[in-house]
Formats: structure tokens, C-alpha cells, sequence
């Protein structure tokens, strides 16, 4: 039986987010979090029956807020606005980036302050159980008024508009109606607002990138270990009295990991009077640039999870005769960290790369380009042709989406955060960060073997050995591609860091010890 997660009530955290879009946990609606719902929708009922000037209840929205809306057609109102505000364009987002746009709208409209019908929330969650997922253009919003757009088309399915994926095709809304016996709903005062105000994009963006960044964080760590011991270099640097007299927290936290990564290897001990004094940066200054972006990782995990227990849309409804029209969907506080984050991520790949280079080298014993036989072959050279572009790629999206700002809306919109470019960009720069991560990790092994009869640390040897299953010793060239991809995929699909801290635990050795904010 699954764990229930309460909408509205719990606190959603990236974890349980990812856990609810993967089925791991099942979202339910519990009587109190029923009750603040209903209260909240008839306050705004109340409000329209009365004729009250509230924003989009009856009046137009944005710069038409001072235009009123007779009470015939107040309903007519709402559902317009989703179909005006449908201008997305571009491919849709991942599934599972639409999914937990469902599921975030859904944590916030539960909590009681949007006036939303309890029906509209219901028909929510079919969606979420049945997997029958809107489809979402990627690219319209400005991620000021929310994410206007790519809301509006993933609520459109609600009355019967728009597309849906569904066992991995793509039907018009009307069809799976048919095949479930579904009809259109019918929405209330302001509720088509209440669906396309929020961040709720900008959020599933920030949520899968926390969780994908965290990956690569834990997996440079332990390439950038293997990548040290191939160039029998020190661990030194790593010493934690070095480090508790600059006690950033992502730093300790990466010579902890560096120390117990490296423990008890052979190779490391080979070398230990060898006479070289100091490693290059991209090896001796692995915790303070790795920890400099897990500082920055915190920074957005902790700043996503207050988002995702928010309320974003507006007006917010408080009372009967209480409304506040405010700026609570305005995407600013996700995308200046978005961008930080976005930064972060290009330098974990930048020292990625240069690693890469130190690699092939052919100093400190190694062979140049990592194969004995070069010339008729190319060995690894032209690999890192490939770290080298992408590097660069990652570069020129580093750009901050949140400096700039278009005015929108006759000018009622005047400053725009630009956050859901922020979150898009973020997410391409992970991409292209697992494929050098992929690189790194490939020129890695094939180094380590140079060393052999000496054995690195248990865990970095048991590390090797998993890649060893996807991707063999090069002894001369091949299609370099097919190792780099299936290497990449056990990076991107978590089972490389599992597999490091599944070992790490059956040997009793605590990686992030005393770092649980980390996790």
C-alpha cells in the first residue's frame, strides 16, 4: 500500500514532489484541508452572487482590471481565459515536468486561499492517477503573472480543449473523454485564474533540476576521485584542518567525501614520496569549486521547497469580503537562484573538462591520449573535443534569463522575471553536464587501468567495475559514442551514485556524514 501525501496539508519537499509524479507516494485530499476549500470557494461565490469588484472575478484581467464583467458572464469569463492565454509555442516539456506542474497547482490551490470549486481539484487528480498528462508547450512565459501560458495549456484538458499524452501517445482532450466517459467541467467565479496565476512551471523545472543536479554533484565528486588517483595525485588538500579554517559547508562537505573516497588505496600510497608539491587546480581545488556549487544547489533546494508550499496565484482570498490582489506569482525569487544554480552547473562541467585534458596529457606515467598504440589511432583525444564544445554551449547559456525584463500587458506587467527561461536553461546545461560528467568518467577508467597491479580504494575500484559493465577497456579506437551514451545514461538515471553509496554503506562508510541538508 502506497504512503499517502495530503495536499494542502503536508509539506511537499523535492523528494516527495518526484515521489508523487513517480507513484511512489499517493496524494489524497483530507477532510479539514476539504473543508478550507469549500470555505474559500463560497467566499468567492458570495463575492460574485453580490457583485463585488474583485480582480478576475468580475472584472477583465490584467490591463482590462478595471473593466467590469456582467454576471452573465462571469463563467463565460473564466473560460475564456484559458483559451486566450493558450499561446504556447515550441515542443512540450518532459512528462514528467508536466506532471509535477499538476502536482504542485494542486499543493497549492488545497490550501485554502484561491476560491477553487472542490470538483476542479478532483478532476486535477484524475489526472495526476490516470497518467493522462496536458501537453505543454515549453516555451511563452515571462514568469511574472505566473506562468501564464504554459498553465493555461495545462488546463485546458479541464474543459475539454488542448492535448493529452496518454500510454505514450498523443490524443486531443476529446478523445480520451470519450474513452473514460468524462465531460467537460464547468468553472466557477475566478477559477480560471486561480489555475493559470502561479509559478508552477518555473517550480517543476526547479524541482527536477534539485534532483538532477544533486546527482551530478555526488557523481563528480567520486570521477573527480578516479580522474586524481589516474594522475597520482595527492589528497592533501583534502586534509579537514585545511578546511575548518574556511568552513564553507559545500566545501568541508566535498573534502569529507574526497578523504573517504580515496581511503586505503594503493595507488595513493605508491606515490606518497614522489616529490611533486602541488596538483593542479582541477584536482587540488575539487572541494572549493564542487563545493562552491553544493552551496549553491542548497540555495535553490532550500528556496524551491518554501515555493512549493506557497500560495502563488492572486487574487488571494482571505475572507468573505477579503481579497488581496498582490504580486505573489511573480517568478523573481526562483529565477535569480535558477541562475545561480544555472552557473554552478557549467563549472562543475568546466573542471569536468579540464581533468579531461590532464588526462591525456601523458604525464605522471600515463600513456598520451590514453592508448599505447596513438597515431594509427587517436586514443581518447578526440573525447574531449566533445567536453570542450559542450563546455563552451553551457558557457553561452549562462546568461541570466532574471536581468532582463519586456514589459507586457500595455505596460500593467511592467517587470517580468524571465524564471521560466531561467529553469529551461538550467535543466540544458544539466544535460550537457552528464555528458562530460559521461567523458570524464570514461577517460577515468581507462587511466586507472594503467595503474594496475595497484588497486585504487574499494570504492572507487567498485565504482570502475560498474562502469565495466556498459562501456570495456579501449584498446584501440571505436565508436567512442556508444561508450559516452551508455555511460552517460547510468549517470543521468542515478544508478552510478546508487550503485557508489549502495557499496558505501555495505562497508560501513558514511559519504555525507553530519551534511544532512546536503541530501
Amino acid at each position: 500500500m502506497k504512503q499517502p501525501f495530503f495536499y494542502g496539508k503536508d509539506k511537499l519537499t523535492v523528494q516527495k514532489a518526484i515521489s508523487l509524479a513517480e507513484g511512489g507516494l499517493e496524494g489524497k485530499l483530507d477532510p479539514d484541508v476539504i473543508g478550507r476549500i469549500q470555505q474559500s470557494q463560497q467566499h468567492i461565490q458570495h463575492m460574485a452572487d453580490t457583485n463585488k469588484t474583485v480582480y478576475g472575478v468580475t472584472t477583465g484581467f490584467g490591463i482590462l482590471a478595471n473593466t467590469r464583467i456582467n454576471d452573465a458572464d462571469t463563467a463565460t469569463l473564466q473560460y475564456k481565459i484559458l483559451q486566450s492565454h493558450s499561446v504556447g509555442v515550441g515542443d512540450p516539456v518532459p512528462l514528467d515536468i508536466a506532471k509535477l506542474m499538476l502536482i504542485t497547482k494542486v499543493h497549492a490551490l488545497a490550501q485554502g486561499y484561491s476560491g477553487i470549486q472542490l470538483s476542479t481539484l478532483q478532476r486535477i487528480l484524475w489526472h495526476i492517477e490516470q497518467n493522462v498528462i496536458p501537453v505543454v508547450p515549453e516555451k511563452g512565459s515571462v514568469g511574472a503573472s505566473g506562468d501564464l501560458a504554459p498553465l493555461a495549456h495545462l488546463f485546458l484538458p479541464l474543459i475539454g480543449l488542448g492535448e493529452v499524452f496518454y500510454e505514450g501517445k498523443r490524443y486531443r482532450t476529446q478523445e480520451i473523454f470519450k474513452q473514460f466517459s468524462l465531460q467537460p467541467i464547468q468553472l466557477g467565479p475566478k477559477e480560471g485564474l486561480a489555475l493559470i496565476n502561479g509559478t508552477q512551471f518555473i517550480l517543476a523545472f526547479g524541482i527536477k533540476a534539485v534532483q538532477r543536479m544533486h546527482n551530478c554533484l555526488e557523481a563528480a565528486d567520486v570521477i573527480g576521485a578516479m580522474s586524481l588517483e589516474a594522475l597520482t595525485g595527492t589528497k592533501a588538500p583534502f586534509d579537514e584542518r585545511l578546511h575548518q579554517l574556511r568552513p564553507f559547508e559545500g566545501n568541508t562537505l566535498v573534502a569529507q567525501r574526497l578523504r573517504l573516497l580515496l581511503a586505503d588505496s594503493e595507488i595513493m600510497q605508491s606515490h606518497m614520496d614522489c616529490g611533486r608539491v602541488q596538483d593542479p587546480y582541477s584536482l587540488r581545488c575539487m572541494p572549493q569549486v564542487h563545493g562552491a556549487s553544493r552551496n549553491a544547489w542548497k540555495h535553490l533546494k532550500d528556496l524551491v521547497e518554501i515555493e512549493a508550499n506557497s500560495v502563488t496565484d492572486n487574487p488571494i482570498v482571505f475572507g468573505e469580503d477579503d481579497t488581496i490582489s498582490g504580486g505573489n506569482f511573480h517568478g523573481q525569487p526562483l529565477a535569480l537562484p535558477l541562475d545561480y544554480a544555472c552557473f554552478a552547473s557549467a563549472e562543475i562541467g568546466n573542471i569536468s573538462d579540464r581533468r579531461c585534458y590532464l588526462l591525456l596529457e601523458g604525464k605522471w606515467g600515463l600513456p598520451m591520449l590514453l592508448m599505447n598504440n596513438v597515431g594509427l589511432n587517436s586514443g581518447f583525444m578526440i573525447p574531449q573535443y566533445t567536453t570542450a564544445a559542450l563546455v563552451t554551449e553551457n558557457k553561452t547559456l549562462c546568461f541570466p534569463s532574471s536581468a532582463d525584463s519586456i514589459p507586457t500587458s500595455l505596460g500593467q506587467e511592467d517587470h517580468v522575471s524571465m524564471g521560466s527561461i531561467s529553469g529551461r536553461k538550467l535543466n540544458r546545461v544539466i544535460d550537457n553536464l552528464e555528458f562530460i560528467l559521461a567523458i570524464e568518467l570514461m577517460s577515468a577508467c581507462q587511466a586507472i587501468e594503467f595503474r594496475r597491479p595497484l588497486k585504487s580504494s574499494a570504492l572507487l575500484e567498485g565504482a570502475h567495475d560498474f562502469v565495466r559493465q556498459f562501456a570495456g577497456f579501449a584498446e584501440e579506437d571505436r565508436i567512442f559514442a556508444d561508450d559516452i551514451n551508455s555511460i552517460k545514461n547510468i549517470i543521468s538515471d542515478f544508478s552510478f551514485v546508487r550503485k557508489v553509496n549502495e557499496l558505501a554503506q555495505s562497508l560501513g562508510i558514511k559519504l555525507n556524514e553530519g551534511f544532512e541538508a546536503y541530501q
